[in-house]
C-alpha cells in the first residue's frame, strides 16, 4: 500500500490544481458557488475515471515494462518534476510529466512502445489547436442562438449560471476519464493494481484534492479567466472538455491548462481580441518541453540511484 501513495499524492495535486479548469471562471464570477463546484466536479470527476479512464490506463501502462520499483521511481520523479517547474512559475502538464518519466524508464529498460508513443506525441501538440477549433466552431455557432433568444437580463444570468454548471460538470467527467491515467497507471503496468482499482484509486485521489484544497487554485485562476464575459467563458470550458473527452475517448491523457489555453486563444480570434500575451505563450512553450524532459531525467537518476550498492571497505 504505501507502493501507491506517490500515485494517491500526484492524484490529489492533480484535483486541487486542475479543478480550476472546469469551475475557475464561474466560482470567481460568482456565478457558481464554491462548495456546490467542488461537489459537482469531484462527483464527476470519479464518474469519468470509472466510466472511461480505462483507456489511458492502458495506453500510459503499455509504455514500456517495467516493476513496481520502477513504477514508484516514476510517480516520484513526476512530483520533484512538477515542484519545479512551479517554483519557477512554469506552466505544468502532469500528463507530459508521467509519460516522460515513463521515457526515461523505457530507455535504461530498451523497451519502447513507439506506437502509442506517436500516438501521445501527436496529441500533445493537436491538443491547443483541437481547443482552438473547437471555441470557434462553438461561440460561432452558440452565438447565432443565443442572440436570438428574446429573454431579460435575469433569464440571460439564470441560462448562463445553468450552463456553466453543465459545462463544468462536464468538464469534470473528462478530467477524470482523461487525467487518472497519470496517477495510477503506472502500478497496472507493474501488476500491482487492476485497471478499475487503479482508475478507483485513482478518481478517489483526484476527488479528494478537488475536495480538500482547490479554493485558492480556483479563485486564483479564475480572476485570470473572468477577463472574459461568462458567455466567452462557458465556450473555453466547452471546448476544454470536449478535446480532453475526445482524447480520453483515444486514450491519450492530455494537459487540460493546454486545451484551456487553445480555447481561449480560439475564443480571441473570433472576438479580436488579444486574450493572452506573448510571455505566458513562451511560458506555455517552455513547460510543453521541459516538464517531460525534466521528468525523464530525474526518472533515470532515481532508478540509477535505487540500484547503487554500498561496497565496504
Amino acid at each position: 500500500m504505501l507502493s501507491l501513495l506517490g500515485g494517491i499524492f500526484l492524484g490529489w495535486s492533480l484535483g486541487a490544481n486542475h479543478a480550476a479548469n472546469c469551475f475557475g471562471s464561474a466560482v470567481a464570477s460568482r456565478m457558481v458557488r464554491f462548495w456546490t463546484a467542488v461537489v459537482l466536479c469531484a462527483v464527476f470527476v470519479l464518474i469519468g475515471a470509472l466510466l472511461e479512464g480505462h483507456a489511458g490506463i492502458e495506453t500510459l501502462s503499455g509504455l514500456t515494462a517495467f516493476d513496481l520499483g520502477q513504477a514508484v521511481a516514476i510517480t516520484i520523479a513526476v512530483a520533484l518534476a512538477v515542484t519545479g517547474m512551479t517554483w519557477f512559475n512554469l506552466p505544468v502538464s502532469t500528463s507530459q510529466g508521467v509519460v516522460g518519466a515513463i521515457l526515461g524508464i523505457g530507455f535504461l529498460n530498451q523497451q519502447l512502445n513507439l506506437a502509442s508513443l506517436e500516438k501521445v506525441l501527436i496529441c500533445w501538440f493537436g491538443t491547443p489547436f483541437c481547443a482552438l477549433a473547437s471555441a470557434c466552431v462553438l461561440y460561432t455557432s452558440l452565438a447565432v442562438i443565443y442572440n436570438r433568444l428574446r429573454i431579460s437580463i435575469f433569464q440571460a444570468d439564470m441560462l448562463l449560471r445553468i450552463g456553466l454548471i453543465i459545462a463544468g460538470s462536464y468538464a469534470a467527467y473528462s478530467l477524470g476519464a482523461n487525467n487518472v491515467a497519470n496517477a495510477t497507471a503506472v502500478f497496472v503496468g507493474a501488476g500491482t493494481l487492476t485497471v478499475f482499482q487503479a482508475a478507483l484509486i485513482g478518481g478517489l485521489s483526484i476527488a479528494f484534492g478537488v475536495l480538500t484544497y482547490s479554493r485558492g487554485v480556483m479563485e486564483t485562476v479564475g480572476r485570470k479567466l473572468v477577463r472574459l464575459d461568462p458567455f466567452s467563458a462557458l465556450i473555453v470550458v466547452l471546448a476544454e472538455a470536449l478535446t480532453v473527452h475526445f482524447n480520453a475517448i483515444i486514450g491519450v491523457p492530455i494537459s487540460t491548462t493546454q486545451a484551456v489555453i487553445g480555447a481561449v486563444l480560439g475564443v480571441g480570434l473570433i472576438k479580436g481580441a488579444n486574450t493572452i500575451n506573448r510571455k505566458m505563450l513562451y511560458g506555455i512553450f517552455a513547460g510543453w518541453f521541459l516538464t517531460p524532459a525534466l521528468a525523464c531525467f530525474i526518472a533515470m537518476c532515481l532508478e540509477f540511484a535505487f540500484h547503487l550498492k554500498y561496497i565496504p571497505h
